[in-house]
């Protein structure tokens, strides 16, 4: 369910008059970098579990090679 223009608007009243217009751009900025920083984060994350997966699977790999050697 997506919110509609009316209910937009008065969310953004509200946050208008509890914070004071002057204070909103500074949130947005806020929320706009958090929100960068936590992509940022997810996709460091994501590539150390891809290159930590790719290190088990060599030494996986490394482990069946030895072992069909020593017999």
């Amino acid at each position: 369910m997506r919110p509609g223009l009316w209910q937009i608007l008065i969310v953004v009243l509200i946050i208008a008059v509890i914070f004071g217009a002057k204070k909103i751009p500074e949130i947005a900025r806020a929320i706009g970098r958090s929100s960068g920083e936590f992509k940022k984060g997810l996709r460091e994350g994501n590539e150390a579990a891809a290159a930590s997966a790719e290190d088990i699977r060599k030494n996986l790999l490394d482990g069946e090679k030895d072992e069909s050697k020593k017999a």
